[in-house]
């Protein structure tokens, strides 16, 4: 995350993606609170959220350490500290398990969501990264090595499976609707398609032009996946039904217009708006 060192920005999302097709254009985005990281150094990495609890956590990869902050308060109510380079963080609601994904050593620190103390401990060997929450099972999916993804129960702190992949995963989201999940494999110069519940790589989405894919997002309820490219600078929005085609081939700069894919224009819209805070050299292309 460059540009955030000792200073967490806490933004009010302006509006909303259901409906928006229906709505009044949003205001601009705007700060709305500073909470001062203190005695942190380096930079700091991938956030989750406990929504019971109000408690924002923050890895702060080049500490050593994670930050609890209480968002009523706007405080730094606990830190964590002694790990290695975390990176991914998630919070799972059914097991109250918060889940630290560390590139260090490889490892997922567990912690108890109530009191934080230690739950457990899964090692993957290295590099472990990206954390995300299968709302289906309530397992964590953990991206992690040279090319990887785990599925772990957080209640019992153990590893349920590991699907390998071509090369590191970075930005990934998971569909609960498919069971699928999309990863961004930037070495590998793709997004894989992997299905979860089988456990095996479904597909690959070749990008031989763009490169550098690392965040990713999903409007499950519209099956688009919009993925940032660093090479060129730009935003994308794939089909996510078309997942055993290679997206590239029908590359436009309009919106798309699929009887699969409702309220597309609405999501456009939302996509140049994302881009427009990104800078003149930022695109929006739109993928069937």
């Amino acid at each position: 995350m460059r540009g955030c060192w000792r200073l967490l920005s806490l933004a009010v999302l302006c509006c909303a993606v259901e409906g928006i097709a229906h709505a009044e254009p949003a205001a601009p985005f705007a700060p709305e609170h500073t909470i001062a990281l203190k005695g942190v150094t380096g930079r700091i990495d991938h956030m989750a959220i406990d929504l019971g609890r109000k408690h924002l956590f923050v890895a702060e990869l080049g500490n050593d350490t994670l930050d609890v902050i209480d968002l009523t308060s706007g405080a730094v109510i606990r830190r964590i500290e002694g790990l290695k380079e975390p990176q991914g963080v998630g919070y799972a609601p059914g097991a109250d398990i918060l889940a630290v994904a560390n590139a260090g050593d490889g490892s997922v620190r567990l912690f108890h969501g109530a009191d934080l103390s230690p739950s457990g401990k899964v090692d993957l060997g290295n590099d472990a990264d990206n954390v995300r929450l299968d709302t289906r099972t309530g397992n964590l999916v953990v991206g992690y090595g040279n090319g990887g993804l785990a599925l772990i129960d957080p209640a019992r702190a153990a590893l349920v499976a590991r699907i390998s992949l071509p090369a590191h995963p970075e930005g990934f989201q998971l569909d609960p609707r498919s069971g699928r999940a999309f990863v961004n494999v930037p070495d590998a110069r793709q997004i894989a398609v992997v299905d979860i519940d089988a456990q095996r790589l479904a597909g690959t989405w070749r990008m031989p032009v763009m490169r550098d894919n690392f965040p990713m997002a999903l409007d499950a309820a519209n099956s688009i996946v919009a993925v940032v490219f660093r090479s060129p600078a730009r935003l994308v929005l794939f089909d996510a039904m078309a997942a055993t085609r290679s997206p590239h081939s029908r590359a436009v700069a309009t919106p798309m217009m699929s009887s699969s894919i409702r309220n597309v224009s609405a999501f456009t819209a939302v996509a140049e708006r994302v881009a427009s805070m990104c800078g003149s050299e930022m695109a929006v292309t739109i993928i069937l």
